[in-house]
């Protein structure tokens, strides 16, 4: 583990700049489940339906703090959608994610990977690591570095993701007219010489 940090540490200065989403082919989506500042635990599989934000950060990494306004924004933008926020702060003290979160108010949830454990299993070597997961669970795009998460090609893909159907969703049927109904909408179509009669008187 300590090789890990050590790696991840060295990692860090390359990533001020530069990061894009990209679509993801690391292959299927790990467990979270992780508990936040106040103890409560959240599962990644609760927010199934949902599009889901996964951010792995740290508050001695520049780059992490930087893009927390954004995310705070496009968290904000997206009110009262089926968008969510999971903040994984990386094996950190939890005075300092309060000091943190003191100086820095956010409106979503910070969690506590306290090992780092969580970390390695996303393969979140870098920071900021972003992961966006789609409405059926699946992560869908990663993102290496700082983003502006309110930036418009940001958005455009989010949006695309709040597009498609969760699981278990299906679009309404169109409404099939029972055998009196069609009779009739089929004799307004095809009026017979009767009623063409009928209508002149």
């Amino acid at each position: 583990m300590q090789r890990w940090f050590a790696v991840l540490l060295l990692a860090i200065p390359a990533l001020a700049s530069g990061a894009e989403l990209k679509p993801w082919s690391g292959g299927p989506t790990p467990a979270l489940e992780l508990e936040d500042m106040t103890g409560q635990v959240h599962r990644l599989a609760d927010y199934r339906g949902k599009v889901v934000l996964v951010n792995f950060w740290a508050t001695w990494c520049e780059p992490c703090r930087a893009e927390m306004p954004s995310i705070d924004g496009l968290r904000n933008a997206l009110d009262g959608k089926p968008f969510q926020v999971l903040a994984v702060n990386l094996a950190e003290p939890l005075s300092r994610i309060e000091k943190f979160a003191g100086m820095m108010p956010l409106h979503f949830p910070l969690l506590r990977d306290r090992d780092g454990a969580v970390a390695k299993a996303w393969r979140a070597r870098l920071l900021p690591a972003s992961f966006l997961i789609g409405r059926d669970g699946r992560i869908r795009y990663v993102a290496y570095g700082e983003l502006d998460w309110t930036s418009e090609p940001v958005r455009t893909v989010v949006d695309e993701l709040l597009s498609e159907e969760a699981p278990g969703q299906r679009r309404a049927a169109p409404a099939v007219p029972r055998p009196g109904q069609r009779a009739s909408a089929w004799r307004a179509a095809h009026p017979s010489a009767a009623d063409r009669t009928r209508r002149r008187a």
